[in-house]
């Protein structure tokens, strides 16, 4: 499991800490015989053999975390994944050309009749079982060139899609969703550029919608901006406190418009608070230009999700020095620049960022730049939890089901999502970190319907299945 000799030796005497040698990361696209497209990558279990394969241009299958190898011919673009009919076999929605295609028994694809369509650039979307029927259904952000910015398409228990809502001229780039209010149903956070504001629709239970971001403080701006030239944001809990919290990366011009908005992490504060949000600035995401999609994991398993942010412009493009960066997180909403310590340098202009286990090791991998990066071992206890749903009250991806794992003094929340930053797609397996604890942990499930399953005593550095039980 531990790939780094130093991490075994420091996992052995058992003194795990702060000064814990840095994880490194190693391109292994050579090896493994992959070879990605540049743009956005999705991570799905494809024809359920619990290795996690992937998706960015052409569908690759994944060996057993030894070698990639290309399913059929198929070349869906950019996609995002879920099991929009409930069969039991994940479905790709290709947001780059908006195509759906059905699983077909994990061998191949099959094209499914979408309705008639506004035109729609789009850049990112998300799938999220938006009206509760326990069916998956779509968000679609359009940029500009696009008729609607907004197209929402409601699932027909898995036979059809209707156009449900169509409406908008916003920027819109990327598309995120997460239930951050714990109220049972999904909300969706939307990064829109040419200083537009971001957008947050806050649903009624029903797949209704009403826009609060600025009554909710999430707009991502600052004093004399209408809103930032954001690209793309992630949901998670930065801080180990139960609440999700937000992340909204935003590209910042050196012009003549001043100096425009930053990068943000809002704070989640919480029922006591309405669950609006405190704008904390930075918290350490050094200045570039061209900072483009983030996507967050615990890659060093210590409990804290980190933050891997890609860029627009090369390292010294326009004479300004614009690269990828890994920040590290303390747990406090405080990150650091490890980039180097993790050998991710040099990276070249991308937009595709996206975390999986893909060699079931306990560790988390990065695909990035059209390379897939393996995580070269930590000596941290992990857990990895799958959820399934019913079908019939939940959705099989069991997509907007939060999990609550306690670890000794610390609670490590996760969510499932399929759609986040700009266009990617994380494995949906969840992932936590567990730092130096030892022994078993307990874990709470909240399903999408706020149904609740708890475990106690389960034991660590495992793959967990948890079905969905209705009461």
């Amino acid at each position: 499991m531990y790939k780094n000799l130093a991490a075994r030796l420091l996992l052995l005497a058992g003194t795990v800490n702060a000064q814990d040698p840095a994880v490194v990361f190693k391109d292994v696209s050579g090896d493994a015989g992959l070879q990605l497209g540049g743009g956005a990558a999705c991570w799905a279990d494809l024809d359920n053999d619990g290795w996690v394969d992937v998706c960015a241009g052409a569908v690759w299958k994944n060996n057993q975390g030894k070698s990639f190898s290309r399913i059929g011919k198929v070349d869906p673009g950019s996609a995002i994944a879920a099991d929009f009919d409930n069969d039991g076999f994940v479905d790709l929605f290709s947001w780059s050309s908006l195509k759906l295609l059905r699983n077909n028994g994990g061998k191949d694809f099959v094209d499914v009749p979408l309705p008639d369509l506004p035109r729609v650039e789009s850049r990112g979307a998300v799938w999220a079982d938006l009206n509760n029927d326990s069916f998956v259904d779509l968000y679609v952000g359009g940029y500009e060139g696009s008729e609607r910015s907004l197209l929402i398409l409601i699932n027909e228990e898995g036979k059809r899609f209707r156009v449900e809502r169509s409406e908008g001229n916003h920027a819109t780039r990327g598309v995120t969703a997460c239930d951050f209010d714990q109220d049972g149903d999904i909300d969706v956070y939307v990064s829109n550029y040419r200083l537009q504001p971001n957008l947050l629709w806050l649903n009624d239970g029903q797949g209704g919608f009403n826009e609060v971001a600025t009554e909710y403080g999430v707009i991502a701006t600052k004093p004399g901006f209408g809103g930032g030239h954001s690209i793309g944001a992630s949901w998670g809990d930065f801080n180990s406190d139960g609440l999700i919290d937000l992340f909204a990366g935003n590209f910042a011009h050196v012009d003549g418009r001043g100096d425009q908005p930053k990068s943000r992490f809002l704070k989640n504060l919480g029922r006591q608070k309405d669950f609006k949000f405190e704008d904390l600035g930075t918290c350490g995401v050094h200045y570039q230009e061209s900072y483009a999609s983030p996507s967050i994991a615990d890659y060093d398993n210590d409990g804290n999700l980190d933050l891997f942010f890609t860029t627009v412009y090369g390292v010294a493009s326009f004479g300004r020095k614009n690269n990828s960066v890994l920040f590290r997180n303390d747990g406090k909403f405080a990150v650091q620049d490890v980039t180097a310590a993790a050998k991710l340098t040099g990276l070249p202009p991308t937009y595709q960022a996206a975390w999986a286990d893909y060699d079931n090791d306990g560790d988390l991998d990065l695909t990035s730049a059209g390379k897939l990066f393996q995580n070269q071992g930590t000596p941290h206890a992990w857990l990895k939890i799958r959820l399934i749903g019913d079908g019939k009250t939940i959705n099989r991806s069991a997509i907007g089901a939060q999990v609550r794992v306690r670890a000794g003094d610390k609670t490590v929340t996760r969510q499932v999502e399929a759609g986040t930053g700009e266009g990617n797609q994380s494995e949906t397996a969840l992932h936590f970190g567990l730092g130096d604890h030892k022994g078993p942990v307990n874990i709470e499930v909240f399903w999408p319907n706020r149904a609740k399953q708890s475990m106690t005593g389960v034991q660590t550095n495992r793959m967990l299945t948890v079905m969905f039980k209705a009461n």
